[in-house]
């Protein structure tokens, strides 16, 4: 059997030799087309990604952990209220909520003082935050121009600014980038500007938190900024934090309070020295004292539940529409391919009807004739599909470099692509291999 199939790949070999350029242009078609379908999937791959990405972080994704614990007329609905400030939360609670807690897209320890910043002669009195590369992620920021800073140990450090506060220290648009600013004992170099609006970001210098702890000279952190992977998982995300920074904090009664509120306040046990609250949470409350925001809050896992449900059925709606654009895109590249595939198997099929005739005259059968014929088209379709692969790798990635836009290419994406090609030459070489098997020998051999 090894023998026969080596035998007529060797025949198939010689045969599309034989017309180099035929071939070629035979080929043409299943490579443009698996080269298509791999282009499109790279770009439908990567658009997904990124239309995932933005409904996932749609809404409010952000969890705020913040050291200390006060709630304002607390006792009245039985939250117990801990300190108003703590200096509890370290390093390490990051790292372990990074490690245990699941869902999380992104993660930033911080810390925060307000300082003078100087340009040399120019000073400003403005907020310095002390972050890391995750909070660039969270928060979605495009920095233009820059980038986001990088930690490291050094003189200097580097920072993001925002753009009011550059303005006012360089000038108004002017590119800080590559410009020293001081800040206490310690100088930082611009390597970014955050073109974000959020009246919180927009006057900050954003440096790494390790260095501003260093410049304070303390160990503790202020905040930690979580980012879920979707809007509808901050609340079972609050609630496992919580959990947590009790059992790490060694607070009393450790086991998980009933009910949102009671889970972010601390209610009807012993207090935490910390806070946990949800974007929405920070939403809903804002400006209500603690009665009417216990109240606001009351039902807020079920609308995340609600706004989870909305945006998987999205992105499954989205993941069809990309599937069926694909299909029929393939579809239609590889069937092109195979009539032609099969237009040139009957062209050299009437060419070789006395070479046909003298195989069956010296004891071939129709079906070794068939076999070759398929074979030569299935060689055919193989060679081209491979070159396609080739050529849609490299497109995918020119295109994705040109529209500044993800391309990823799985590997089962290639398998399958090759899979059809081989595909594609059994099925439409099936007629000319057999209308080739049922030539009658006599009048094969009577062939000019």
């Amino acid at each position: 059997m090894n023998t026969l199939l080596t035998v007529n790949l060797r025949l198939a070999a010689r045969s599309l030799n034989r017309n180099r350029l035929r071939t070629a242009l035979t080929m043409l078609g299943i490579i443009m087309g698996v080269a298509a379908v791999l282009t499109m999937v790279a770009l439908g791959t990567g658009a997904r990604q990124s239309v995932q990405t933005e409904v996932s972080s749609a809404g409010t994704n952000l969890v705020f952990v913040k050291a200390g614990n006060y709630a304002r007329n607390g006792e009245s609905v039985g939250i117990v209220a801990g300190l108003g400030a703590a200096h509890t939360l370290v390093a390490a609670d990051a790292d372990a909520i990074a490690q245990t807690v699941q869902h999380i897209r992104a993660l930033s320890p911080g810390l925060s003082v307000r300082a003078f910043i100087a340009n040399g002669d120019t000073r400003a009195f403005a907020r310095v935050q002390g972050v890391a590369d995750g909070f660039a992620l969270a928060y979605g920021w495009e920095l233009n121009p820059g980038r986001m800073l990088q930690e490291h140990q050094g003189d200097p450090e580097e920072a993001v600014i925002g753009r009011a506060l550059a303005d006012k220290l360089f000038g108004q648009g002017e590119d800080p980038r590559g410009k020293t600013l001081r800040v206490r004992d310690t100088s930082y170099v611009v390597v970014g500007v955050t073109r974000s609006e959020a009246e919180d970001q927009r006057d900050v210098l954003f440096v790494p938190w390790k260095a501003l702890q260093r410049s304070l000279g303390v160990e503790h952190l202020d905040s930690i900024v979580v980012a879920a992977e979707r809007a509808g998982e901050t609340s079972q995300i609050a609630a496992d934090i919580t959990r947590l920074l009790r059992q790490r904090h060694g607070i009393a009664g450790s086991a998980q309070p009933v009910g949102y509120l009671a889970q972010t306040r601390s209610a009807g046990g012993a207090p935490d020295d910390f806070t946990v609250e949800t974007q929405a949470a920070a939403a809903l409350t804002k400006g209500l004292y603690t009665p009417a925001a216990a109240f606001a809050l009351a039902n807020l896992p079920k609308l995340d539940e609600v706004t989870l449900a909305e945006m998987a059925n999205t992105l499954d709606h989205s993941s069809d529409t990309m599937t069926a654009l694909l299909s029929s895109i393939a579809g239609v590249s590889l069937i092109v391919g195979g009539i032609g595939i099969m237009n040139i198997m009957l062209v050299s099929v009437t060419e070789r009807t006395r070479e046909i005739g003298i195989r069956m005259a010296t004891g071939a059968r129709s079906r070794d004739v068939a076999v070759q014929f398929l074979i030569e088209a299935m060689t055919l379709s193989v060679v081209g599909g491979i070159a396609g692969l080739i050529l849609g790798l490299a497109t995918a990635r020119l295109v994705g470099w040109s529209l500044g836009w993800p391309t990823r290419v799985p590997a089962s994406a290639m398998l399958v692509a090759l899979g059809i090609a081989a595909l594609i030459g059994l099925v439409f070489g099936s007629y000319p291999a057999r209308r080739a098997a049922h030539l009658d020998p006599i009048v094969a051999l009577r062939a000019d």
